[in-house]
């Protein structure tokens, strides 16, 4: 293994250091010719950009102007543009030029850090120097280009004027109120049309726009009143005056049966509507016609809603009639059922258990029906001192008779609350005597029956259904009578007295079929010990009274020797 000694690595270091400063010496050259190029080609835009702002457009267009002054107002303005633009070239381009030069000095130097700020600064100035030279440019153009633009214009609106004149002469009488200012105002645009043409001869550039726009607002305004003239003159005098006419006459005959339309305000509206008709016209006459038309729309239209409004009248008129009678016969009518009422409260009191506060209702629809009746009093003094209109006196009606519906309603219920008193007294009375008959017709079946012995049950429930039943009566001898606990009485009596009657009929069922399977099963009895000791027991059973037992066993004892049986005898028992 060689070993190095430290000259080695001393020449080795500076031989790596050497490496470095030349890779960085390369590194720096390779910035240095990109920012050179890429200023460069900035030098370059800012070079062309300079040469564009004079451009041949303005001299040629100020070539165009020379030949068109005539006056010393047009030759004022030709010299001040000339100065403008010698402005421009010989005192702006220098310094833009001078700029420039300066640019490249930096770009040679390599002082890049000013040379940006240079350009920037530069940059400024070309822009706001080619924004004046374009603006110089419009300007002048405004003039070269004015007779074509105008030319063109004017053409339209000459087609847009015929258009008018031939639509004013083709239907010349529906303008006849306003025919000698319409005519007067042809004769002012003819004048305009005259004036433009003498102004382009003459060159006068600064007053055809003017005169231009003062046609074009003219044409404008006559189109206006062409189009809507015709609708205003016959809405105005014909149209209104008639509605006007036909509210009026159809007002004087409701007024004279006996309607109030007060509340319209006819006059005074009818009054203010010819005002403004005058005035609609007043302005038509000098051709203003500015919401002319939609003034007469609405105007139109109020009247319409004002003989709507007298419909309205009509079916209210109707409904309020119809009102006053129905209320007045149904509040007599709920008045007399309720003093009936009243007059029986006593008696009410005296036959059931009732509290003061059950029978309170009767007096609240008695003060309900007084007030109703103060109110219809009232109501009905209006119409006669024909103070209000019928769609106020209907709406009154209604909801009076809204009111009387809710306390008819609470009369109905209160009747049938007093009522079903007596029903419930007569109803708990008929089903005493069913109820009774159903326990006579249980003692009568036991009794029927020679049962062995009468099993304990019966005699517990029939004990229960008795009580129940005295009880009932006990009920129905007080005075007064307290529904609710009659009522509680009845349904147990009535459950009870079933209880035992069903409780009956199991039993004799039962004992029936147990003494017949008993018969039944004798003929097994000296052919089987087991037959005979099943039925021995269904026999102790029976004569005990446990009739179900006794059934039991009669069947399980004959199933022994003909098997099935069971099942039979079990299937007519159910069906027995």
């Amino acid at each position: 293994m060689v070993l190095l000694n430290s000259t080695t690595f001393i020449l080795i270091g500076v031989a790596y250091f050497g490496c470095m400063i030349i890779t960085l010496i390369v590194v720096l050259s390779i910035m240095s010719r990109k920012d050179r190029k890429k200023y460069s080609l900035e030098i370059s835009e800012l070079e062309r950009d300079k040469n564009l702002i004079i451009s041949a457009n303005i001299l040629t267009e100020l070539n165009k102007v020379e030949p068109l002054i005539n006056n010393d107002e047009m030759k004022r303005i030709y010299g001040s543009w000339q100065e403008r633009f010698q402005q421009i070239k010989e005192i702006d381009i220098p310094k833009i030029t001078d700029d420039l030069i300066l640019i490249e000095d930096l770009f040679d130097r390599k002082d890049y850090r000013e040379l940006k700020k240079q350009i920037a600064d530069t940059e400024m100035k070309i822009y706001y120097l080619k924004t004046k030279s374009n603006f110089l440019l419009e300007e002048i153009r405004e003039i070269t280009l004015s007779e074509e633009r105008n030319r063109e214009t004017i053409t339209k609106l000459k087609a847009n004027y015929r258009t008018i004149i031939s639509k004013y002469n083709n239907n010349k009488g529906a303008y006849s109120l306003i025919t000698q200012s319409i005519e007067l105002q042809f004769e002012n645009v003819d004048k305009l049309f005259g004036a433009f043409e003498l102004s382009m001869d003459k060159n006068a550039y600064q007053e055809v726009p003017k005169i231009v726009r003062a046609i074009d607002d003219i044409i404008g305004n006559l189109k206006m009143i062409i189009d809507e003239a015709p609708l205003i003159i016959n809405m105005g005098q014909k149209l209104i005056p008639k509605k006007i006419e036909e509210v009026g006459n159809t007002a004087n005959k409701l007024i004279s049966e006996g309607y109030n339309l007060d509340y319209l305000k006819l006059e005074y509206n009818i009054g203010e509507t010819k005002k403004k008709i005058t005035d609609i016209f007043a302005r038509l006459n000098v051709l203003n016609i500015e919401d002319s038309t939609f003034e007469c729309k609405t105007m139109v239209d109020y009247f319409d809603s004002i003989l709507t409004d007298f419909d309205k009248e009509r079916g209210a008129k109707k409904v309020f009639e119809e009102l006053s009678r129905t209320i007045l016969v149904k509040t007599t009518k709920l008045a007399n059922v309720n003093n009936q009422l009243l007059k029986k409260i006593d008696d009410i009191k005296y036959s059931y258990d009732l509290e003061d506060e059950d029978l309170s209702i009767l007096e609240v629809i008695r003060d309900e029906l007084l007030e109703i009746r103060e109110q219809y009093d009232v109501i009905i003094e209006e119409h006669r001192s024909k103070k209000s209109s019928f769609s106020h006196l209907s709406k009154a009606m209604e909801l009076l008779n809204l009111k009387l519906i809710k306390t008819e309603d609470k009369l109905d219920i209160a009747l049938r609350t007093l009522g079903s008193l007596k029903d419930d007294e007569l109803r708990a009375r008929d089903q005493l005597d069913e109820i009774k008959d159903i326990l006579n017709q249980a003692k009568k079946l036991m009794r029927g029956y020679k049962l062995p012995v009468i099993p304990k049950k019966y005699f517990i429930e029939l004990s229960e259904a008795t009580e129940a039943i005295t009880n009932m009566i006990k009920e129905l001898e007080k005075i007064p009578i307290n529904i609710k606990i009659l009522n509680t009485r009845v349904d147990t009596a009535r459950d009870l007295t079933l209880k035992v009657f069903a409780t009956t009929k199991e039993t004799i069922k039962t004992a029936k079929m147990a003494e017949a399977t008993i018969v039944y099963g004798n003929r097994y009895r000296p052919i089987n010990k087991d037959v005979n000791f099943g039925l021995v027991k269904a026999e102790t059973s029976f004569y005990k009274g446990n009739f179900k037992n006794a059934l039991e066993n009669a069947i399980n004892a004959i199933n022994i020797v003909e098997p099935g049986v069971h099942k039979r005898l079990i299937d007519e028992y159910q069906n027995e």
